[in-house]
């Protein structure tokens, strides 16, 4: 990942000086593009292995028992059945594409530059899958730092220093 963003933080600072120097690249535009597509389709496998993804964890959380664990695996099941059609479909794409190049930089298959699709769907599915023993597990209840009794638990205070009011 901080491959990806260094190269396009490089991409797109050279872009920008070529740019102003009034010589601007040709392949600037697709490669900047294409690396952020990668960095997105990575990130959002690398965010699904620390389940970092939009949901509704604190509704999630409140459940209990079985109804949690159905709610919690017919989202699994949701996302593993998208991500399923995403590599299917990037496959698919990648069949089509052939033999076809970038238009900017002919030397570099397209196939190369879309692979990121079924790839970053099946990375998506190993982090879910490796990650769902973690969102079945209860919630940890963190009453306020100091466990269930509350107060009980608090350390007591420091003593007031002699001649204190």
């Amino acid at each position: 990942m901080l491959l990806l963003m260094a190269a396009l933080a490089i991409v797109v600072v050279v872009g920008v000086a070529f740019r102003k120097a009034e010589a601007s690249l040709v392949w600037y535009d697709e490669v900047a593009s294409i690396l952020l597509a990668w960095l997105t389709y990575y990130g959002a496998a690398l965010a699904a292995l620390h389940r970092a993804h939009i949901g509704m964890p604190t509704l999630v959380d409140k459940m209990r028992g079985r109804t949690r664990a159905a709610v919690v695996l017919f989202g699994e099941a949701c996302a593993l059945a998208f991500f399923g059609v995403l590599a299917w479909a990037g496959v698919r794409v990648l069949s089509v594409l052939g033999s076809t190049s970038l238009v900017s930089l002919p030397w570099v298959p397209m196939s190369v530059a879309q692979s990121v699709i079924p790839i970053g769907a099946v990375l998506f599915i190993a982090a879910q899958l490796l990650s769902l023993p973690e969102a079945l597990a209860p919630p940890v209840v963190d009453d306020d730092a100091y466990g269930p009794t509350g107060a009980a638990d608090r350390p007591a205070p420091p003593p007031a220093p002699e001649g204190a009011p």
